[in-house]
């Protein structure tokens, strides 16, 4: 039955789309089976209609890693284009599916890999992805520091909620794929660690977006005046995001080491907390961070 539905099917390629039968072969059970087998991927599971070529989705997925802006929309909008055909926001649907199955294969193959290269244990990409910064030498002099990071957030990429519009709030179930990043658990951990400082210090604020420059006293003078740690309205972060950003702890040699999102919020301070905080469980604690506020942050 399944070879007599893929004998009508539409295959997606990037500069054409065409009609024409596929033969399955004997050892194929699913109709998804003859099409990886051509270098397709369906848009549904057990009775395809349409298919989308595996060079369309490895193209899209390297120009979204180049480009985090370029959504599936401005990818089937393209692929209308060059098709000469008109757009439809089904196809956004459609596009999806096939992409998701597309990621899902990768993480797979990936996995396997990492298996059998032994390259599966815990924190494997924190202790290995920077040889420089990681890797010591028999006889190797002492450093000042053994490790050297910078952190910072950024806000670019943000995540609208979905109850914005009025909608249903719509819980996001999927975990990223990557050891490096930390979740949300162990970022919340440090929720509260500069409401305790301060008060300890009876300086009532929450965080640094909160630090009005009408405070006196304090001895770090220039966390008065440097306004990425200043209380201005750019600074915070309304509720219409779910995600607001990321915060990543990168090495000296530009290799990201860790990320966090950044959740309804600005910079706070329990996101470079958490992420160190990891650093500095897994590297030792003879570490040094530079950040862009830290007069500020070395007030916690």
């Amino acid at each position: 039955n399944h070879c007599m539905s893929l004998a009508d099917i539409e295959l997606v390629d990037l500069f054409g789309r065409w009609r024409t039968p596929l033969q399955s072969q004997p050892s194929h059970i699913y109709p998804n089976e003859t099409l990886i087998f051509y270098g397709y991927l369906s848009c549904s599971p057990l009775y395809p209609m349409v298919t989308i070529s595996l060079h369309t989705l490895t193209a899209y997925h390297q120009l979204h890693r180049t480009c985090p802006w370029f959504s599936i929309q401005a990818q089937c909008k393209t692929l209308c284009h060059l098709h000469n055909i008109p757009y439809h926001a089904y196809l956004n649907t459609q596009f999806s599916a096939a992409y998701d199955v597309y990621l899902e294969i990768l993480h797979h193959v990936k996995t396997r890999l990492n298996d059998a290269l032994g390259q599966n244990t815990p924190n494997w990409w924190l202790l290995n992805s920077c040889l420089c910064c990681v890797y010591k030498l028999e006889g190797e002099p002492p450093l000042p520091f053994d490790w050297l990071v910078t952190v910072d957030g950024n806000n670019s990429l943000k995540h609208w909620a979905s109850s914005t519009y009025g909608l249903q709030p719509q819980e996001d179930s999927q975990q990223p794929c990557s050891d490096y990043w930390v979740d949300q658990v162990a970022v919340n951990k440090f929720q509260n660690e500069v409401r305790t400082h301060m008060i300890r210090q009876s300086i009532f604020v929450y965080d640094w977006e909160d630090v009005g420059s009408e405070t006196q006293g304090s001895e770090f003078r220039c966390t008065e005046r440097w306004q990425n740690a200043g209380p201005e309205q750019h600074k915070k972060m309304f509720a219409v995001f779910d995600e607001s950003g990321i915060f990543i702890a990168a090495c000296w040699h530009h290799f990201v080491l860790l990320a966090c999102d950044m959740v309804r919020s600005g910079e706070l301070a329990k996101y470079p907390l958490a992420l160190l905080d990891h650093l500095m469980s897994i590297l030792g604690e003879n570490g040094g961070c530079a950040y862009d506020i830290g007069c500020a942050f070395a007030k916690t």
